[in-house]
């Protein structure tokens, strides 16, 4: 019998999880760990994302990945929107600045822009959509191996001091918080793979207690320094707008821009879902390291951001699931049936990754 993969809950006007992100935004501002408090929960958050790489690490299948790869051209495809459209529009946006966006928040907006894919909400709105679900699992899962290296790179080409003085120095935490823990899981996933796949709910547990953790430390850091009053009601609803525009963008832009590669309709819904997501997960410890005392104002984007996804893309997802010859090629690209079968191991079963 094959495992199904998890299915979000009915569309809500707010995620329950962005309820428990506002409501430790509120936290810190109340009550913003300082001193020593500062240093263990500074502490805490970076030890919760370097285990949550390691699991992330422990749960993908090598074997899978490579397999992924033979599907090569949506995976550039989702990689190009991410790294390369995205982070062309975060530039437009220096445009804005002053008189929409105040210089902070443009470096928070750009940043955003260079954050790699999710994983689970890609998996899950494909699913929905009815799409090409392993591609989506490997596309995702690439983008965030990816992000590793690229968003840091990026940083320091496009945001250089205003990213909090990238560094070499800051590169390197980077990849003993992220890279370090995830190659260690990858070498003992044979030992403990079983095990997270038993218990898929540690890593759903781990990845949520994480963010919560490092964006009560980001925005404690911001109220010590003093740095909320930046952020004007307008200025607020600016950036909601500008966000608006980048989503819309987006998702025109890797579905339409898909159909004129030639990629299947199941494809362009993977490649629609994978290429205009922003993740969390990956985003918040890279704004911790890269803006330091500024994290608050450059993680605010793209937690708006995050939650503006779920919402747009839930209702594309039930739209496509309900129309499935809405326009393009029929059929999946060369390849796709290759990479399901790989992710599958043959008897259809699809791991339920998790961002």
């Amino acid at each position: 019998m094959s495992r199904r993969l998890p299915q979000p809950p009915s569309w809500l006007p707010i995620d329950p999880y962005i309820l428990a992100l506002i409501g430790t935004v509120v936290l810190a501002t109340l009550l913003p760990a300082s001193g020593r408090a500062a240093e263990a929960a500074g502490g805490a958050s970076t030890g919760a994302v370097a285990f949550l790489f390691f699991l992330y690490g422990a749960r993908l299948s090598t074997a899978d990945a490579l397999e992924g790869l033979r599907h090569w051209r949506l995976h550039l495809a989702v990689l190009a929107a991410t790294f390369v459209v995205f982070p062309l529009l975060g530039l437009a946006s220096g445009g804005l600045v002053p008189y929409v966006l105040s210089p902070q928040l443009q470096s928070g907006f750009l940043f955003l822009c260079l954050v790699p894919s999710t994983i689970q909400s890609s998996i899950a709105f494909t699913s929905i959509a009815r799409g090409n679900v392993p591609a989506a699992i490997c596309a995702g899962s690439f983008s965030s191996i990816a992000g590793i290296f690229l968003t840091p790179l990026l940083a320091a080409a496009l945001l250089g001091n205003s990213g909090g003085g990238f560094s070499a120095d800051a590169l390197l935490r980077i990849g003993v918080q992220l890279l370090l823990p995830f190659v260690a899981g990858q070498l003992l996933r044979r030992r403990i793979g079983g095990f997270l796949a038993r218990h898929r709910r540690i890593l759903g547990l781990v990845d949520r207690g994480s963010i919560l953790l490092v964006v009560y430390t980001a925005f404690s850091e911001g109220m010590v320094a003093g740095i909320w009053h930046q952020v004007t009601p307008a200025r607020f609803a600016a950036l909601l707008a500008a966000e608006a525009v980048l989503l819309a963008a987006m998702l025109a832009v890797t579905w339409y821009g898909a159909k004129r590669l030639g990629f299947g309709r199941e494809d362009r819904i993977a490649i629609q879902f994978a290429g205009s997501k922003k993740s969390l997960a990956s985003g918040l410890p890279m704004a911790s390291v890269l803006f330091g005392a500024q994290a608050s104002l450059a993680v605010l984007p793209l937690m708006l951001f995050h939650q503006m996804q779920l919402m747009v893309c839930a209702v594309i997802a039930k739209r496509r699931a309900r129309d499935p010859g809405d326009g393009g090629p029929e059929g999946t690209a060369p390849g796709a049936v290759a990479v399901s079968r790989g992710l599958s191991g043959g008897r259809g079963r699809q791991p339920g990754v998790r961002r």
